[in-house]
């Protein structure tokens, strides 16, 4: 697999102390050190560091998290939750790592063979989308 440059050059900084609301798609490698109320999709690696609070779901190439998520984390490549983050939502991943003093509370899916990761993630969601139908009937 071949390198973009996005993958090495940080395209997107949100600071700490910065406050958003609302859904983020945004294109390549991101930073988050501020707080998100809302849905974050890039295309590209992010960073979250450990000042960062999100709630919302998280979509990715691959994660790094040492803040908090409350949210789902779907990251196709690579999560490594760093020692003090937290993740409460679930993971879907061809790979997790989770360091000590890390929490997470939620279901997850890690499967390295592409073609039954993409069976069992898209059966997960899925189902979950009808249980959350349910719910709100």
């Amino acid at each position: 697999m071949a390198l973009r440059i996005d993958d090495i050059s940080l395209n997107t900084i949100i600071g700490n102390g910065t406050s958003i609301k609302g859904n983020l798609n945004i294109n390549g490698f991101v930073r988050i050190d501020g707080d998100i109320d809302g849905n974050l999709t890039t295309d590209g690696n992010i960073i979250i560091g450990e000042n960062a609070r999100i709630r919302g779901n998280l979509t990715a190439k691959a994660a790094v998290v040492g803040g908090i998520i409350l949210g789902d984390v779907y990251a196709k490549e690579s999560v490594l939750l760093l020692s003090q983050s937290a993740v409460v939502g679930d993971i879907l991943s061809h790979k997790v790592q989770i360091e000590e003093d890390a929490l997470f509370n939620g279901h997850c899916i890690s499967i390295k063979n592409d073609e039954e990761y993409e069976r069992l993630s898209h059966d997960y969601l899925q189902s979950k989308a009808i249980k959350e139908k349910v719910y709100r009937s």
